[in-house]
């Protein structure tokens, strides 16, 4: 257990980062994240660049004065767009025509096409930070290559070796005119490296001894959950835990389901970040979930489009103490998502990170009592 200590609050770990890609938790306004208890979300640099662009989110005072959104937030990169661009089947249209997402990864960088209006848009390590400091995330990732898990090892160790030195322009690129709050000098971002090398062992290990070596703020692990089985996922993560800093917060990349949480917790893993409660409950998949004396005991999901809920009046779930539990039953919410009203896609995302909080409570209780 810990707490990562940031200019816009602490976060109390291991602890459950929801994704507010583009500046917003979709459905939730920044009051109702506040009621629901998110203690930290993920925002997107590439998404940002790309719209409304980080020139108008820099001159309303960066991401929390622009979104309202007033707990610590993380930023990636944009290095998981080397990954999930190149291999989506979207394409930018370009003058009528239709161009790649991603135009080219080189040694100094990537070119992006806007997934907005198919811009050419460039990320180097130096850009990215430049546009994180404009973002002005608490939290922010240094720019990194994300590999398919089916890649090679002689092309998995080209891309380490492109990360690593990435990592090096990054950190110099960030104590270059770094921000600085103006209350008691305090540091106002922290840097994260990432540790990639695909699904090889040996690329794993060396790229963790690499990343923790350089001294960053937190240490994050990327290249996750990119194809491969729950099995292999852990196995990668159990190779560099023996690695991994105890004085400085570790992040696992695009991992946050419940079952990852529990085995994951156990080496060394702080923060984790998933899209999985916010995009499913958009498509009517609410969480069900018991917990005694902070003791987690049962985990489910329902499909509330189904017509088996069409005359339920129970509570939308009877172990949960939310506003939407408190209110609303399973058959108004049938009602909801039938007729396509997005009151629906609210309660259900609302509900949806009451319980991941409730869950994470859980989680931090097990450690207390050593029970993880």
């Amino acid at each position: 257990m810990g707490k990562i200590a940031t200019f816009h609050g602490e976060i109390e770990t291991p602890a459950f980062v929801p994704v507010a890609t583009k500046g917003t938790l979709k459905s939730l306004t920044p009051k109702q994240v506040k009621e629901v208890g998110v203690k930290v979300a993920f925002v997107n640099c590439y998404h940002l660049v790309t719209h409304p662009g980080v020139e108008i989110i820099e001159k309303a005072g960066g991401i929390h004065g622009f979104s309202k959104l007033e707990v610590p937030l993380m930023s990636d990169s944009g290095g998981f767009q080397v990954f999930s661009l190149a291999t989506g089947k979207r394409k930018a249209k370009v003058f009528g025509e239709e161009e790649p997402l991603v135009e080219k990864i080189s040694e100094d960088g990537v070119k992006f096409r806007s997934t907005y209006d198919g811009t050419l848009v460039e990320f180097t390590p130096e850009k990215s930070i430049e546009y994180q400091k404009k973002i002005g995330a608490d939290l922010i990732m240094a720019f990194d290559e994300c590999l398919d898990c089916g890649a090679d090892h002689v092309y998995a160790k080209k891309s380490m070796e492109r990360t690593h030195e990435w990592l090096k322009r990054c950190i110099r690129s960030s104590t270059i005119d770094f921000r600085i709050s103006n209350i008691k000098n305090q540091k106002f971002q922290f840097l994260y490296g990432i540790i990639q090398g695909g699904k090889y062992e040996n690329l794993r290990k060396e790229s963790a001894k690499f990343v923790v070596s350089q001294n960053t703020d937190g240490v994050a692990i990327g290249g996750v959950s990119v194809g491969e089985t729950k099995e292999e996922m852990r196995q990668q993560v159990s190779w560099v835990s023996e690695y991994l800093p105890e004085d400085k917060p570790v992040h696992l990349l695009g991992v946050g389901h419940a079952d990852d949480i529990l085995d994951l917790v156990g080496y060394g893993i702080d923060t984790f970040d998933c899209v999985e409660p916010t995009r499913l409950a958009r498509m009517g998949t609410i969480y069900q979930i018991q917990i005694s004396n902070f003791k987690f005991q049962r985990w489910e999901k329902i499909d509330i489009n189904k017509t088996i809920y069409k005359d339920n009046l129970e509570r939308v779930d009877e172990n949960c103490e939310c506003y939407v539990c408190q209110n609303f039953t399973k058959a108004y919410l049938y009602h909801l998502f039938k007729q396509k009203e997005l009151l629906g896609y609210t309660l259900a995302t609302y509900h949806n990170l009451w319980v991941m909080k409730r869950f994470m409570e859980s989680v931090r209780e097990s450690i207390r009592r050593n029970e993880i």
